[in-house]
């Protein structure tokens, strides 16, 4: 997918929280947080369409739009490419830079210490099942350690 902007996500984002959307309702949503004219959201949808972002269906004389992307999924990519690019794909220093400047809540640690505590117990129960693969492939029979009779 090709990328989206700052202003083509913030179009993306009305679409998410309620689709199908008329651009109307798309330029009334957008009025409260941006002062965009009509004229820009209609060149942002058609953007978003181009990249196959977001679809429309013709509706009497105008259109209705609807995301092509899921939201959750967008979200990861672009997390990743950011801690990639930003951090070498490490999430530590990133963690550690919001930690220093007192920009993490308490329900953030808390939430931060449970997938921790999920990640490390699925890491766990993969390793036991991986030390229990390696050890019935190392198990040899009589047979195969004995070396062949020449006669």
């Amino acid at each position: 997918m090709k990328e989206i902007s700052n202003s083509e996500l913030a179009v993306l984002n009305i679409l998410w929280e309620s689709s199908p959307t008329s651009s109307n309702e798309v330029v009334k949503k957008l009025a409260d947080s941006h002062e965009w004219h009509e004229k820009t959201v209609k060149t942002l949808l058609n953007r978003l369409v181009k990249k196959q972002a977001i679809g429309f269906q013709k509706q009497g004389r105008g259109y209705l739009y609807s995301p092509l992307i899921n939201q959750g999924e967008y979200q990861i990519k672009e997390s990743q490419s950011f801690v990639e690019r930003m951090f070498s794909g490490r999430i530590a220093p990133l963690v550690a830079g919001f930690a220093k400047e007192n920009k993490l809540s308490a329900e953030d640690v808390a939430e931060l210490k449970t997938l921790l505590d999920n990640w490390q117990e699925e890491d766990s129960k993969k390793d036991s099942l991986n030390k229990g693969e390696l050890s019935s492939d190392c198990q040899t029979t009589d047979t195969q350690t004995k070396e062949p009779k020449h006669d």
